[in-house]
């Protein structure tokens, strides 16, 4: 058997090609990826896992895979300059004696005075009441600065007890009891010690510049039977005046959802995936937690199946950006939404400038989720007073009120080209799913097919 020699004719009478002309193809492996060794080689050098800012990296299955029907000649749209889309958002008629009255459905979701500066609190609070919404707190509790700002405040009550004040329930609009966050469900909070400064370490009655870890469960009760106990202590302390919210992070969302609707919950406020975080383990981000739209859609179930679905109201977190979500949202059964990330994107979060300060902490803008750093160069998760000053509070008021009104006008004009006079009368059938997996989690029929893909 003739042998092949590089240079030579080869047994095929053709001339072999020499080896010397072929370029090395540089071939990267797909479970050893460059963003996969770095992260061993980082791990190696910390001996701890990562952690980090913002929220997870990775591409989910999300409202973007939904397209709303629109009207035609079956359904008559409404005219934008005429006729009147309706708004107002009333969460907590179950039982308390004033449930909010909203003029959006969008909120501010909660975040810390610690894990937020002081001025970025303060121009989230004056945005939301001249939109006309509610604001929250936040591990830490309450800022003065903020409840003067805000018109509607929700207050959280977590498992810290950081910063817990009675009195301040009493100065509430509604209370938040929180269970978990969908960017670390399972977990307690995290502030690190570089943005514990004396100002936050007197709320928090702790030592300046330690980290400050939360705890991941409420001290005085242990499960649903205690939580019931809780809720009427709760009330009580407010006068039987106040909605009580509970807030979840996405995991077990049908057996959450059952259990917080049977203790009392007037608002059950669920967290998906997508949300965001002053810090959190960078693990935890990508790899815990449903998406916001499949845990929407679970929790909605979870509702009808007791029979409550018109007597708890839901609010849906986690990645929400525009008001087409927003709108996806509500057609899926949400009564209201949260945001938290782009609140602080409208703030100036990633915005272009101060550019060296970015490339100083390793990245540039667009690409920082260095939150848990407290060197944000733009003011907004920081507690150094240097940085915190590049923050206007009422220039940055602005740009939230503005987004915030976006958002609103988006939600009403695809509202009115569904033919509806009221945007929470969005629902399914005004949605097509554009890809398997959002028609199997919504059961929203696909596109050009009309029918539900699993079914």
């Amino acid at each position: 058997m003739a042998r092949r020699t590089v240079g030579k004719t080869s047994t095929n009478g053709r001339k072999a090609v020499p080896a010397e002309q072929f370029k090395p193809l540089i071939r990267e492996s797909y479970f050893y990826s460059p963003e996969v060794i770095e992260d061993i080689q980082v791990k190696a050098q910390l001996g701890r896992y990562r952690i980090r800012g913002f929220g997870t990296l990775r591409q989910l299955p999300s409202f973007r895979d939904l397209t709303f029907v629109t009207s035609g000649l079956s359904r008559v749209p409404l005219e934008g300059y005429r006729e009147k889309c309706y708004t107002d958002t009333i969460l907590g008629s179950r039982h308390a004696k004033k449930p909010l009255h909203l003029k959006t459905p969008v909120t501010i979701t909660g975040m810390s005075f610690g894990a937020l500066s002081r001025n970025a609190k303060i121009a989230l609070g004056k945005a939301a009441t001249r939109i006309g919404t509610s604001t929250t707190t936040g591990d830490g509790g309450m800022l003065a600065a903020e409840r003067e700002a805000s018109h509607l405040l929700v207050y959280q009550v977590l498992p810290s007890r950081y910063g817990f004040n009675p009195d301040h329930l009493r100065m509430a609009d509604a209370l938040e009891v929180v269970i978990g966050q969908g960017a670390k469900p399972g977990t307690g909070g995290l502030l690190l010690g570089q943005k514990v400064s004396e100002e936050i370490a007197n709320q928090r009655d702790l030592p300046p510049g330690v980290d400050q870890r939360s705890a991941v469960r409420h001290p005085d009760w242990m499960g649903a039977d205690d939580l019931i106990i809780k809720l009427e202590e709760l009330r009580e302390a407010t006068d039987y005046q106040l909605p009580i919210y509970i807030k979840l992070g996405a995991g077990r969302v049908t057996d959450d959802v059952k259990l917080a609707a049977k203790v009392g919950a007037d608002v059950i406020f669920m967290d998906g995936m997508e949300a965001g975080t002053g810090a959190s383990p960078e693990l935890q981000l990508d790899h815990t937690g449903i998406p916001t739209m499949a845990a929407l859609v679970e929790a909605v179930r979870a509702l009808d199946d007791l029979g409550l679905r018109e007597e708890v109201q839901l609010i849906i977190a986690g990645g929400i950006s525009s008001g087409a979500d927003v709108a996806k949202a509500l057609a899926l059964g949400a009564d209201a939404v949260a945001i938290g990330t782009a609140a602080l994107i409208a703030l100036n979060c990633n915005r272009a400038i101060y550019v060296e300060d970015y490339e100083k902490l390793g990245t540039r803008p667009g690409a920082c989720h260095h939150c848990h750093t407290g060197m944000c160069p733009v003011g907004i998760t920081t507690q150094n007073p240097e940085l915190m000053a590049r923050l206007d509070i009422e220039e940055a008021a602005d740009r939230v009120f503005n987004y915030l009104n976006a958002l609103t006008l988006e939600v009403q004009l695809i509202a009115r080209a569904c033919g509806k006079s009221n945007i929470h009368d969005l629902e399914p059938t005004d949605l097509r799913a554009l890809t398997t997996d959002a028609s199997f989690i919504t059961g929203v029929p696909m596109v050009g097919s009309n029918k539900v893909f699993g079914q």
